[in-house]
């Protein structure tokens, strides 16, 4: 029977170099369309919302693939998670209308961003957080923030190189920061975001917070259009993609 199915997944991005298939290197979007092939049979093509980077995560990714699909579709979350690795897991699967695709139909993302502020590194943790020893000013961090959101041509918090040749407007709706114990989480939700955008972003909100960069110097950065005048790109580890709207 033919199926168009949207799949809702989460997986530890640490052993994979990314979410998109890449030859003779692991991939998420490799091992899952993997187990739909040894499941259904035939060459599937999963289509995912957000290509994470190599050591990315996700809470809330989402994909999209079609074909002759002859298992149920409640059994599709039990079945591939039986030949997935433990560190992806599928967590729901429906059925969408033929033409429905996950990237192209999604109307916004919400990121999370894992800060430990503290001054001994676990190692436990190191593939989940990223660890700042020196102390963080939350209350500049969260000024600076305001500036952020709204539309804006956001080309200072793409990286540099990059080859998207799209425009670099986007809305940020919400970016929230706040503090449990020695963690800072950073929320940001958006219709849309840059090739490293909010690895910048936070790189930036970090350097607010050790004073290298004054919360009023945001908008100047954000009209300037140069990645230069931003701060650096924070590591992978501490990135999730948390949620994709439609």
């Amino acid at each position: 029977m033919y199926k168009n199915i949207l799949l809702k997944i989460e997986y530890d991005g640490t052993d994979f170099c990314g979410w998109q298939i890449q030859p003779d290197v692991p991939t998420v979007q490799g091992e899952i369309e993997k187990a739909i092939n040894t499941l259904c049979g035939g060459i599937a093509e999963i289509n995912g919302t957000s290509r994470t980077d190599a050591g990315v995560h996700a809470m809330g990714q989402m994909a999209s693939f079609e074909g002759d699909i002859r298992i149920p579709t409640e059994r599709l979350v039990y079945a591939l998670n039986n030949l997935l690795p433990g560190s992806i897991r599928i967590k729901e699967a429906l059925e969408k209308p033929t033409g429905f695709h996950a990237r192209f139909d999604a109307k916004g993302k919400k990121y999370i961003y894992r800060i430990m502020n503290f001054s001994q590194r676990d190692p436990f943790k190191r593939n989940f957080y990223y660890f700042v020893e020196k102390p963080l000013d939350l209350h500049a961090m969260q000024k600076a923030a305001a500036y952020i959101e709204g539309r804006h041509d956001f080309k200072c918090f793409r990286a540099a190189g990059s080859t998207e040749k799209e425009t670099t407007v986007r809305t940020v709706k919400s970016l929230s920061i706040r503090q449990e114990a020695d963690e800072i989480i950073i929320e940001i939700t958006g219709d849309g975001f840059l090739y490293n955008m909010v690895r910048i972003i936070t790189g930036t909100l970090v350097d607010v917070g050790h004073g290298k960069i004054s919360p009023l110097e945001m908008p100047l950065i954000i009209n300037s259009k140069d990645r230069k005048k931003a701060g650096h790109t924070a590591p992978p580890q501490g990135l999730y993609l948390a949620e994709v709207y439609y």
